[in-house]
Order: C-alpha cells, then sequence, then structure tokens
C-alpha cells in the first residue's frame, strides 16, 4: 500500500467511522488493531441506539442528534458499499410511565422535542396497548419515539470494515504508523487519559419480533434485532474480575426480562457477551488533538452511545484531519 495520509489505531466502531469518512473523501487510510475488527466493545449484541430526553439541550445532545439522523442514511451506504446488512432500523422506542410525576414530565419533554427535534422525529406520550410487545405501565401510559434505532454491533462493525476496504482502505492486525495518526482505542486508550471501561454483559434470545420497536422498561433494553433474535441487557459494573466473562449478573438480568416480558419467558438463549465499554469522565466521546501524543488525535469514549455517535464523529474527524475545520464540540475535547 501507498504511504497512509491516515493511520487509525483500533478497528471499533469509532476507528472504522473515522477510515471510512476520511477514505470517502480520497485519503489513504490505513487501520491497524492487533486484536481485528470488533474485537472489544463494539463486538457486542444490543444496538440500541437511543436518543438522550430532549430537554436541557446542550452541544453533546445536539451533537448525538445530528448523528441519529444521519444514520439511516449512513448505514445504507455503507451497506452498499460492502455488499452486506448491518442490521440497521429506524423502529423507535417503547418506555413505561410508572406514576403521575413521569406523565407531567413526559408531556413537557413531548413539547421540548417539537423544537429540539426540528420536525424530524417525535417524542409522545401514547396509551398502552393490548400487544404483547410493549411494557406493562403502571400508569397504562408509554413514552413512543421515533428517533430511536437498532443495530446489530458485531455485523454492523464488519460490515463498516468492509466498505473501508471498499474504499481503499487497509486494515491489517499490524503495521508501522504513517500520516496523521488517530488513538481510538477502547478502554484500554480511554484510561491512558483519565477515563475508565465499564463493563456490559448482554444475551442474545431466539425470539423472532422483527421490525418492532426496541423496549425500555427498568434500566433493561430489549432490542429486537431483524434476524429474529432479541438482545437483552445490560449490566453496568465499574469492578470486575474478568473483562470477558458472564456470570450470574447477566443470569439476574435475563431473569428479570424474563419476569417483566413474558413474551420472552421459553425464548432459548442462544449467545452470551461481556465486554468492557470505554467511559470518559464526563460521559462524552473525547476527539480531537491527543492530550498526551503530540501532534497525534484521538476518538474514543463511546461508553453506551458509540454507535449512535459514530456518523457524526467520523464526518468531524475528517473534518479536522484533512481540511483543518475544527467542528468539536468544547465538552468532547480531551
Amino acid at each position: 500500500m501507498a504511504t497512509a495520509d491516515i493511520t487509525v489505531l483500533g478497528a471499533g466502531v469509532f476507528g472504522l467511522s473515522v477510515a471510512y469518512a476520511c477514505a470517502r473523501r480520497g485519503a489513504v487510510v490505513r487501520v491497524i488493531d492487533p486484536h481485528g475488527v470488533a474485537a472489544g466493545a463494539s463486538g457486542g449484541l444490543v444496538g440500541a441506539l437511543a436518543p438522550h430526553v430532549p430537554e436541557n439541550w446542550n452541544d453533546k445532545k445536539a451533537f448525538q442528534f445530528e448523528s441519529l439522523i444521519m444514520a439511516e442514511a449512513f448505514w445504507a451506504e455503507v451497506g452498499r458499499l460492502a455488499g452486506d446488512d448491518t442490521g440497521y432500523l429506524r423502529s423507535g422506542r417503547l418506555q413505561p410511565l410508572a406514576d403521575e410525576r413521569a406523565v407531567a414530565l413526559a408531556r413537557a419533554r413531548a413539547e421540548g422535542a417539537k423544537e429540539l427535534w426540528q420536525g424530524r422525529a417525535v417524542w409522545q406520550v401514547v396509551p398502552t396497548s393490548d400487544e404483547d410487545w410493549i411494557p406493562p405501565s403502571a400508569t397504562g401510559l408509554v413514552v413512543r419515539d421515533t428517533l430511536s434505532a437498532l443495530i446489530q454491533p458485531r455485523r454492523a462493525t464488519r460490515t463498516l470494515a468492509k466498505a473501508v476496504m471498499a474504499l481503499g482502505a487497509e486494515i491489517t492486525t499490524d503495521a508501522a504508523c504513517e500520516g496523521k495518526v488517530v488513538w481510538a482505542t477502547g478502554w484500554d486508550g480511554m484510561k491512558e487519559v483519565g477515563g475508565n471501561g465499564v463493563k456490559g454483559q448482554a444475551a442474545l434470545l431466539d425470539f423472532d419480533a422483527s421490525g418492532k420497536p426496541q423496549l425500555f422498561a427498568e434500566a433493561l433494553h430489549i432490542i429486537p434485532h431483524l434476524d429474529g433474535t432479541v438482545a437483552v441487557g445490560s449490566t453496568s459494573e465499574r469492578e470486575f474480575a474478568s473483562p470477558t466473562a458472564t456470570d450470574s449478573q447477566l443470569e439476574d438480568v435475563i431473569a428479570r426480562v424474563r419476569d417483566i416480558f413474558p413474551i420472552l419467558s421459553d425464548a432459548p438463549v442462544i449467545a452470551r457477551w461481556a465486554g468492557v465499554r470505554p467511559r470518559s469522565k464526563s460521559r462524552a466521546p473525547v476527539l480531537g488533538a491527543h492530550p498526551q501524543k503530540d501532534g497525534e488525535f484521538i476518538a474514543n469514549g463511546g461508553f453506551k452511545i458509540g454507535f449512535g455517535m459514530a456518523p457524526k464523529v467520523g464526518e468531524v474527524l475528517a473534518d479536522l484531519l484533512l481540511d483543518g475545520v475544527d467542528r468539536i464540540p468544547e465538552g468532547f475535547r480531551a
């Protein structure tokens, strides 16, 4: 391969999104990851692309909103270039409302969404129905939003890697760094800049609810993937002995899901997964100039919103790396 203009360290969704955006603009790109594509948190099961609530608007929420709006076209083009499917669907989300205070707050947020979401998605309070695929609600009401989407993380990351290579980029486990260097090295890299890793465990159930909205109840994500499986999760563990081992905490998640959603009570578990998500101190992504490596760059800290942020992260890093245009929100800087 010719001398690279951009070297990206890390083949998770952030690193590959940066590589994709740069390669689309004609840059010669090399991606290096000794563990391979989707080896870390981007190889998970859940894939909930859910928005922040439409209130107390700030740069982080605006950035995520723009990225979620971009996502449908982004993942469709990735799939077209790769000749594969990413499992993306903007299917919306349902959340139960526990009491009248929650209802009042949700109605206020619905008014906020009318302005902040610019008519491109809705957040509304609606009655529950007799359908089985709906979270139980003490008030008989749920929040329905049309901005939330779902994706199959592992498949999407591998498809993104195929698209990056289709654009002429190189993905390898070992090579020299050339050109401008971007560190997208997951939770190990996050620890180097003052962040940490939070372990998550999730499971995949054999149950076909494809096309249905994702559900969120009692801190549980229930994600009906397009391949006829349902992902459930996840735990949030600050302390852990093994980053990749599943244990009784996951079994508790599965039991709670079966209890809350009887429709899933007999669905077989076909996969279990554990991994560590990179989290910054502020919980926002860390983008731009690397604080410890002079002249180099960072794109890390996706934590629980990495897939939702990825399209916009790639775009603003490409702007900075290739055009010298800095559109990174102040709260995202290292």
